[in-house]
């Protein structure tokens, strides 16, 4: 197996950022440093470290969808003491799963978890732009040149953003649902998109990244991916 395959099927980062380390003198197999990118690894009898620590490929790939519940946080541990989303997945304890992206700590919704490295690095790349559908519920209905603003693209930290989707659901009680689709990741971005036109997110929630939906699965709940779900991420 080519050593830089090898070192991302153990799920700790990307081909690309493989061979950075290759390039470092960071990869030992069998004792030696190994810098040429082409060298084959046995995979069955050679050993390969990373900086001194043994690298393992991951016997079986797991992908998994979670509902994420408001009130944790998307890593695997947290320094303020804060409940993570592994709290909720103890039945993968021997498993080292990572979240793929994140959610705020009060948004809920769909998040993807796997311990496989090179599916996670395309999918949360920027390049791959993959769009993310989310239910959002705002103070009020907005104006037609409010909703046309958003659509096209605002600016955010001076950079603009892509088009986007945004589709009026329902309102209840002054409260209004709506759709949006966006294909970037920016730290609380529908958030600030709906407080540039001055509404105030009251609850956020994401449904579907790609072709995968969240459905009726129950919030702190998980499932396995399907073949064809699975399929999909890996074609990205």
């Amino acid at each position: 197996m080519r050593i830089n395959k090898y070192i991302a099927s153990a799920g700790i980062c990307s081909r690309r950022k493989a061979e950075e380390y290759i390039k470092e003198g960071l990869i030992k197999v069998n004792g030696k440093t190994v810098k040429e990118l082409y060298y084959d690894v046995d995979e069955y009898n050679d050993t390969v470290t990373l900086s001194g620590n043994k690298i393992v490929p991951v016997k079986k790939a797991v992908y998994i969808m979670f509902h994420k519940p408001k009130g944790c946080v998307c890593t695997v541990k947290d320094d303020k003491g804060r409940k993570t989303v592994m709290d909720y997945l103890s039945d993968f304890s021997d498993t080292r799963l990572f979240p793929v992206g994140r959610l705020d700590y009060d948004t809920e919704g769909l998040l993807l978890l796997t311990n496989d490295g090179n599916v996670a690095n395309r999918l949360t790349h920027p390049s791959t732009e993959i769009p993310k559908t989310y239910i959002a519920k705002v103070n009020g209905l907005l104006q037609e040149s409010d909703l046309a603003a958003l659509r096209n693209g605002i600016t955010l930290d001076g950079v603009k953003l892509r088009r986007c989707k945004v589709k009026f659901l329902d309102i209840n009680d002054d409260v209004a649902r709506y759709e949006v689709t966006i294909y970037e990741g920016k730290n609380r971005q529908i958030h600030r998109m709906f407080e540039f036109v001055g509404k105030e997110v009251e609850f956020l929630k994401r449904i579907k990244i790609g072709e995968i939906r969240l459905g009726g699965l129950g919030r702190g709940a998980y499932r396995y991916l399907s073949d064809k779900e699975i399929a999909f991420l890996q074609k990205l």
